[in-house]
């Protein structure tokens, strides 16, 4: 299977998106790359697709598998939703091992901010 990605990083779209309601970045975020791979999906006679997210347990699995099954309705593309959570740190060495660039953060800018606070909070009370 081939991996296939988006190019466009899509910040201003985001932005536009989430502004005024920052509260619900995450959602508009799942929104949209759900929106992306199932579209993709559906273009490229695919009858579903995921999303590396369900990895993370840092993400709302909860939210994240309600969108994209929503959004693969829409398309006409199952959404294939696994709990991978369970494997994270075994999927980290397999990355480390394999000399893929891993981030510590969602790749979010306000998601690296509060990464960078929490950071600079505990320099501070260190």
């Amino acid at each position: 299977m081939d991996l296939r990605t988006q190019g466009d990083y899509g910040l201003r779209g985001f932005i536009r998106q989430i502004y005024p309601d920052l509260e619900n970045r995450c959602g508009v975020c799942y929104g949209m790359r759900a929106e992306a791979a199932a579209a993709y999906a559906a273009e490229n006679g695919f009858d579903s697709f995921t999303t590396t997210l369900l990895i993370s347990p840092y993400q709302n699995h909860a939210l994240l598998c309600e969108i994209m099954e929503k959004t693969g309705k829409q398309y006409g593309v199952a959404f294939l939703s696994r709990d991978f959570r369970p494997y994270f740190r075994e999927g980290q060495q397999k990355a480390r091992e394999m000399g893929l660039y891993m981030q510590k953060y969602c790749g979010c800018i306000f998601s690296e901010e509060e990464r960078y606070l929490k950071k600079s909070e505990k320099r501070k009370n260190a």
